[in-house]
């Protein structure tokens, strides 16, 4: 059978119109006796795109299906329609001769309906796989049409508004959160292989720390006390290792209080792992190896296409100090900087803006550099390690060069994906460095932030040397699927609010 298309609500008739129609529809189903939403259950025993696979198996047997009614042909005493199922769609055969007063009863069903038909599986003169009626019932009625399938819902603010609509008119969408749910359960999988815990900490948190992410904020009213949504899992999880804990991981839904973009929502997800007894080299072992595993898992390959680009994913990454990195695409070499203020001069020689200004230190400088030709180069996946101390406050410092950190984040398609450390475990140290950060942080206006003491404290009892790492589950979901905004990747994404 061709493809069956409906034309365009809009050409067709006054969209006000069809609601009436469709509720007076309802009103005389309910009237008959037949209030299809009374219906609790159907006794669904196969799927479409089973049918379609295995047809050997299931030709000529009876099968029972259910889904949304999304095109249908009448034909005087017979007629097509099309069933979308929750694994694809799958043609039925209904006639008069079949099915009696209910084909009289399906020729008002409206495209949108939830029925369920069985009957036996077959397959069409043009050789399509069928499902020919045997009887078919009223469900669940739609009282709004839904948007014609052929020429989309295609408006993406409407998309994202309306999710469960965009899965019905684009049913490519669905592919998406599968693969999003497939992923979950491979990096679960995979740290699980490897000796990982996966643990749960507070998502309302007492107080709002220093870091620069901006929080929720909301009350208890019970405590009559502040209360922030995390903006990390780090801090909960560290505490575990030092009870003893030696590999912990936690999948965490994070928020922050900030700006929108392609790349950015304010409630997302994450992937933190801290392992006892081990550095930053650990993790980049583990994080290489965990992707590559993944990206072979999720998508069958190694070599993926991201918006057009080539990306291997099987290849050893490439692994770049920052000082390297700036030197490699910058022609900038940190190492002939002597003072802070001849730091400054090279940047400003070179046009590059550093936000400290006056204050700026040869490690703010060299961050600078690498933002501004550095990370758009990162393309194919790539480590960048020893970070400056100045913007790295959890991170341990390099015992050989105390002015940068063992920490490291690596790149693809010239997108940060994930940030990890030698974590520091010198609760002095530590707490130096938190005061800072709360210092700077209410400079900006953060007026709440305080120092984690709990924290501290539990330093102070002792952290093994540990190695941690974080990374957005968004962010490599958009990669494996060739997404280009973070709101395709997430089902119900942060929309400003239509004004009445």
């Amino acid at each position: 059978m061709e493809e069956i298309r409906t034309a365009p609500i809009a050409e067709e008739q006054d969209l006000n119109e069809i609601l009436r129609v469709r509720r007076e529809k309802l009103d005389n189903l309910v009237k008959a006796g037949k209030n299809p939403f009374e219906k609790v259950r159907y006794d669904r025993n196969a799927y479409s795109q089973d049918i379609k696979d295995d047809y050997e198996n299931y030709e000529g047997k009876e099968v029972g299906i259910a889904g949304r009614l999304i095109s249908k042909r009448i034909m005087g005493k017979a007629s097509f329609a099309v069933i979308l199922d929750g694994k694809g769609t799958i043609q039925s055969y209904l006639s008069i001769n079949d099915l009696g007063d209910d084909y009289l009863a399906f020729k008002e069903y409206d495209i949108g309906d939830i029925v369920g038909i069985t009957g036996m599986v077959f397959k069409t003169r043009t050789g399509e796989i069928s499902i020919h009626a045997h009887s078919i019932e009223l469900l669940s009625k739609s009282l709004l049409p839904l948007p014609e399938k052929f020429h989309g819902l295609k408006d993406e603010d409407t998309r994202y508004r309306q999710r469960e609509v965009d899965l019905i008119a684009n049913p490519e969408v669905k592919k998406t959160f599968v693969a999003r749910s497939k992923i979950l359960t491979a990096i679960r999988n995979y740290l699980d292989s490897v000796g990982y815990l996966e643990v749960d900490t507070p998502v309302l948190q007492p107080l709002e720390i220093g870091a620069a992410a901006r929080p929720f904020k909301t009350h208890h009213n019970a405590l009559d006390i502040d209360m922030y949504l995390r903006i990390e899992t780090e801090l909960y999880l560290k505490r575990l290792i030092v009870g003893g804990f030696d590999k912990v991981y936690e999948v965490g839904r994070i928020f922050r209080n900030e700006g929108m973009d392609r790349s950015h929502n304010p409630e997302f997800t994450t992937v933190e792992m801290y392992q006892a007894y081990s550095d930053y080299f650990d993790m980049m072992d583990l994080i290489e190896d965990m992707y590559r595993t993944i990206t072979k898992e999720v998508c069958g390959t190694y070599q993926i296409t991201y918006q057009g680009i080539d990306i291997d994913m099987g290849k050893k990454w490439e692994r770049l100090t920052m000082v390297e990195a700036v030197k490699k695409y910058a022609g900038i070499d940190y190492n002939e900087w002597e003072t802070d203020e001849q730091a400054r001069a090279v940047a400003k020689e070179k046009g590059v803006e550093v936000e400290e200004g006056d204050e700026a230190t040869k490690g703010h400088v060299l961050i600078a550099f690498f933002d501004a030709f550095v990370e758009e180069k990162l393309v194919q996946p790539t480590i960048i390690y020893d970070y400056p101390v100045e913007n790295s406050p959890l991170a341990k410092r390099k015992p050989t060069n105390p002015a940068f950190t063992e920490r490291f984040e690596y790149f693809i398609y010239a997108r940060e994906m994930g940030n990890a450390f030698s974590e520091l475990n010198d609760p002095i140290d530590q707490k130096e460095r938190f005061v800072k950060q709360v210092e700077a942080k209410r400079a900006r206006g953060g007026n709440d932030a305080q120092i984690d003491e709990d924290f501290i404290t539990a330093l102070e009892y002792g952290l093994p040397p540990t190695g941690g790492l974080g990374f957005g589950v968004d962010r490599l979901v958009m990669l494996l699927t060739d997404s280009a905004s973070i709101r395709d990747v997430i089902l119900f994404p942060t929309m400003k609010p239509i004004k009445k």
